[in-house]
């Protein structure tokens, strides 16, 4: 007993000095070790930043029968996966009824815009000029003119204050049934009827008194008057006798 605590004595510093060099040993590695895992796991993040595209891979040939009828298989299942990644544009489908239903709407206004050429193409006809008599004071004295020559029963009527009757047509008789109609009119200095329109009428049997009375009164001259207004109104009424 006493031997071994006289070596253990002896030799304890080398004893201690093998354990501390083994222990800074086993250190040394350790750290070595943690040193590498941490610059392990940096080039796997720098890796992983700069990811490079797969390398494309040779399609092998298809094999003949049952190879070509797999390999069929697996392309339309590839073109089915990538078509889901597609942007498709609905509009460029063609719906039969919409293209139907548009096809009719443009053959229609193509129609119209036809119809409104022909139209605007055609001549406008003159409206025909219908001959009637004139009653005439020309040459007469205006102090013996006035307006109420055809007063009472007489077939036409006319009110222009303060002016006469110089050329007035008669129409009268040019209708094949009776009515009444009453145009109003505007007249100038000069005594030329500058406007005519016929007054709306109902239950006209012939609908071609207003174009009677009207081509009357725009016809009708009455004497010239500086003092007159620029634009004097008054009215002319016939009353038309069935023939």
């Amino acid at each position: 007993m006493l031997n071994i605590k006289e070596l253990y004595r002896r030799n304890m510093y080398g004893v201690m000095g093998t354990l501390i060099f083994h222990i800074l040993l086993m250190t040394g590695f350790w750290i070595e070790e943690l040193h590498f895992k941490i610059k392990t796991e940096k080039e796997e993040t720098i890796l992983l930043d700069f990811v490079l595209p797969p390398e494309k891979v040779d399609t092998p040939e298809p094999e003949k029968t049952q190879g070509n009828k797999n390999s069929t298989d697996q392309k339309n299942t590839y073109d089915q996966n990538m078509g889901s990644n597609r942007a498709v544009n609905d509009a460029m489908k063609k719906d039969k009824f919409f293209d139907a239903s548009y096809k009719h709407d443009i053959e229609e206004a193509e129609k119209m815009v036809s119809n409104v050429n022909k139209q605007l193409s055609k001549k406008i006809p003159q409206t025909k000029k219908f001959e009637m008599p004139e009653a005439v004071t020309e040459g007469q004295n205006p102090d013996s003119i006035k307006n109420t020559i055809y007063s009472g029963k007489s077939n036409i009527h006319y009110f222009l204050e303060n002016r006469f009757h110089v050329r007035l047509p008669i129409p009268v008789f040019l209708a094949k049934s009776g009515g009444s109609i009453t145009v109003d009119i505007q007249v100038d200095r000069a005594g030329n009827v500058i406007k005519a329109e016929a007054r709306s009428s109902n239950n006209l049997k012939d609908p071609m008194l207003p174009l009677y009375a009207t081509q009357a009164a725009e016809r009708t001259v009455f004497n010239s008057d500086q003092k007159a207004p620029s634009v004097q109104r008054g009215t002319i009424t016939y009353r038309f006798v069935a023939q």
